[in-house]
């Protein structure tokens, strides 16, 4: 039975593009002991997995302040003036955009980008809130497979 399940499983991956998703990353690390704005957004920015090895000069998590930045002016910021306020490629950029984007940090509104929200509080309810729904999902999904496995 469980082979004719992954069979099944197999062929409906293939056949059907799956396109939407949203990869929500949390690390849990240690609160900052010391109240610097600098070390509580460099903790920030860890804990949402902004930073990874590749990443050396932090270009993901500057692209991040920026557009942070920005959202006190209520102001968007195309790719090129990211890429030029930042000293990166626009390639870097559209790259580290996507990564944002993907995890549902940033979005765009005529070709400019924005923080989703106005403020880190709401970001994080928002993120709370996008989590709460997949998990949601993921229990429907294994109740169902449960109830088909007789489990």
């Amino acid at each position: 039975m469980i082979n004719n399940i992954l069979t099944t499983f197999k062929n409906s991956v293939s056949s059907s593009a799956i396109m939407d998703f949203q990869k929500i990353t949390i690390i849990k690390l240690r609160k900052p002991i010391k109240k610097d704005i600098n070390e509580e957004l460099q903790w920030f920015g860890s804990s949402l997995g902004l930073f990874n090895l590749r990443d050396k000069d932090k270009s993901c998590f500057r692209l991040f302040i920026e557009l942070l930045k920005n959202t006190r002016l209520k102001k968007g910021l195309t790719s090129d003036e990211l890429a030029y306020r930042l000293h990166l490629s626009r390639g870097t950029v559209i790259h580290h955009i996507k990564k944002l984007q993907g995890a549902g940090l940033i979005v765009s509104r005529k070709q400019k980008y924005y923080l989703r929200v106005d403020n880190l509080n709401s970001l994080i309810s928002e993120i709370g809130k996008d989590f709460e729904r997949t998990r949601e999902d993921l229990l429907d999904i294994a109740r169902d497979i449960d109830r088909k496995l007789g489990l």
